[in-house]
This record gives C-alpha cells, structure tokens and sequence, in this order.
C-alpha cells in the first residue's frame, strides 16, 4: 500500500495544508479500520442501506474516546498502523499529544454522505445514529468522552441527547444546538452556486466557487487584514485583490477532491441540525471562538444556559474564527488536556 492509498479524498487538502511530511510519527499507534453495511432510518429518507466507515486506535482496554471534527474530515485523525499517512488532526491526536494514543482508545468514523453516494437528505441525527451502529458493530458499550469540532460538535450534541446511556462526557468545540440564521444563509447561497454549475455543466468550478465564500466564513477578517493587506492591482484590464490567489487555490484543491453531491448534502445537513438544549444531561464542555461567524458565542452561551447538565464555557479569542480547531493548537491542546486529564488519570492509576 502507498503512502496515499489509505486516504480519502475528502480531508486530503486539509492534511496538506496542516500537516509537514518531514513531521511524521516514527512510531505508529496499533489501529484497525473497519467497513460495514448497515441499514439506518434516514429522517428524511427512510430505511436506507449506507455503507460505514471507521477508524480505531489504541489499545484495547483503555477507555474510549470518540472524535469527529468538521464536514471535511474523515475517520483519520493521525498516521498509525492501519494507515501511514498523515490525519487531519495530527496536532492533537497521537501518543504524547493532547488526545494520547497510548493511554486512550479512540474512534472516528466518515460521515454518511461524504462520499457522495447518498443523494437524500441528511441530518446530524443521522449521523449520531451511524456513530451509534459503529459502536454496536464494535461491541463498545459506552464512548468516556465524546470530542466534537464544528459540525462534530453538531453531531455529538445529537449523539448526547438521543443515547445519554452511552457517553460520558462532551467535548464540544465551535459547534451549538442549532445553526446560525446568518451562517445557514450563507450556506444556502453556497448550495445555489454549486447547483448553477451543475446546470451548466461545470459542477467542478461549481464547487470551487462555493468553498471560496465559504473560506469567508470559516476565518475572521483580522486574518485576512494580516496577510492580505496588499493593494488591488490591475491584471489584463481587471482588477485583482490580494486575497484571490489564495481563495482561487482552496477552491481548486476542494473541487479536486469533493463531488458536488457531497457538498450539498453535508451543507444541508448543518441547517436541519436541531437539538433542543435541555436534552442535554451529561457533562458538558464547550469552547466559544471570538469571530466565529458560523457558531458565534452568543450561541454557545443560549446552549450553555439551556442544558440541564452540568457545563463549562470558555472562550477563545482567535484570529482565525471558526477555524481556530484547527489553527490554534497550543490553545485547543490546552483544552483537549484539560476536558482528558481525568479519564488519563484513571487509566494510568489502574495500569
């Protein structure tokens, strides 16, 4: 198998923009990768046959934690010897890191419809409910502590609210009970774009176009201010900014590997996202972004205030918005420890 064999193509441009091959684990955690079929009753869809995905690392034994992050990534979080090539979330997942291989058992699965295969709606309870079957399948009766980023945060709030008996804990980062008005506005212009370039063919530049204007929602302007401060120039008789480039490439590496189908579907499933607050009765902690434009702390707070569990909130101030999982690692690291220190505390005192 090459390097690259193991990866879908989802989370791929991701890797390569947070992940420095010269950087790679020497020593690779024990993992197995499981794919099964399962019938799952789609919300919007019925009884549907959808084909699961999962990753599973660590040793046997140690508590479990599950970790999903956002629509763009996958069932691999870190390199391990199911799969040498680099995670999406190599700054935190692996042994010595913040969610530690070699003390924790950890799970992650690929969201139903990533693929692209599925072209029905889809909800985040959905895909609590695909999470749920990969634990059955693996026989693991309870997740310790469940860590959500972004549209996994959605998710594991589902997860939460319909199966309490099987989770521990949650960890949710920039993600709240239900989506912004003015983020899933800005998502529904997103889809229109994809759908024009699908009826004219171009389902490609569709996508490109349509992850540009997300990029603005996932960063903060500060950032933009910082790199792209350059003036606007004139290029052939137009006009170019300084941030084009930059957006012209994130959009061609997101087409390369995203269908048209899966963007839409996964986007949806963000604005049917529904979970009332006060289902909410385990252990909570959440992680609010300044400048997060798609999960803003005032929603995080409203969710906070409405759960009947206990709940800790913090607060980060970022640059890079939504996307601070991702960017800020010292400070996310810092979190994920903390949210872990018990659970690794009861796993070294019982080896």
């Amino acid at each position: 198998m090459t390097l690259n064999a193991c990866l879908t193509p989802f989370a791929e441009s991701l890797r390569e923009s947070l992940f420095d091959d010269a950087d790679a684990p020497t020593a690779l955690p024990a993992a197995q990768r499981i794919e099964f079929d399962h019938i799952l009753h789609l919300r919007h869809a019925g009884e549907t046959r959808c084909r699961l995905r999962a990753e599973l690392v660590g040793a046997e034994g140690a508590p479990l934690v599950a970790v999903l992050g956002g629509i763009s990534a996958d069932r691999h979080l870190a390199a391990n010897g199911a799969c040498a090539a680099p995670g999406w979330w190599e700054a935190q997942v692996g042994e010595g890191r913040p969610v530690d291989t070699a003390r924790l058992r950890v799970l992650s699965f690929d969201w139903l419809g990533a693929d692209g295969g599925l072209d029905v709606p889809i909800d985040t309870a959905d895909q609590a409910d695909a999470l749920l079957a990969v634990l059955d399948h693996l026989a693991i009766p309870r997740i310790e502590v469940l860590v959500g980023a972004s549209y996994g945060a959605m998710v594991g709030l589902q997860f939460a609210a319909r199966f309490p008996e099987r989770i521990g804990e949650l960890v949710a980062l920039s993600g709240a009970h239900r989506p912004h008005p003015y983020a899933s506005a800005w998502r529904a212009i997103q889809r229109k774009i994809v759908a024009l370039g699908q009826l004219q063919c171009a389902d490609a530049q569709g996508v490109a176009l349509a992850r540009q204007l997300a990029m603005l929602s996932y960063r903060a302007p500060e950032e933009f201010a910082d790199r792209f401060a350059a003036e606007a120039t004139v290029e052939n008789g137009r006009v170019r900014v300084a941030a084009e480039d930059y957006l012209d490439s994130c959009g061609l590496r997101y087409a390369q590997k995203w269908q048209a189908t899966a963007f839409l579907r996964l986007s949806e499933s963000i604005d049917l996202h529904r979970v009332e607050a006060s289902a909410i009765r385990i252990p909570l902690s959440l992680l609010a972004v300044e400048g997060d434009r798609l999960a803003p702390p005032e929603e995080i707070y409203a969710l906070a205030e409405g759960c009947a569990a206990d709940c800790r909130v913090r607060v980060l101030r970022s640059k890079y918005g939504h996307d601070a999982f991702l960017k800020e690692v010292d400070a996310i690291g810092e979190v994920l420890a903390d949210a872990l220190q018990d659970l690794v505390c009861r796993e070294e005192d019982r080896a």
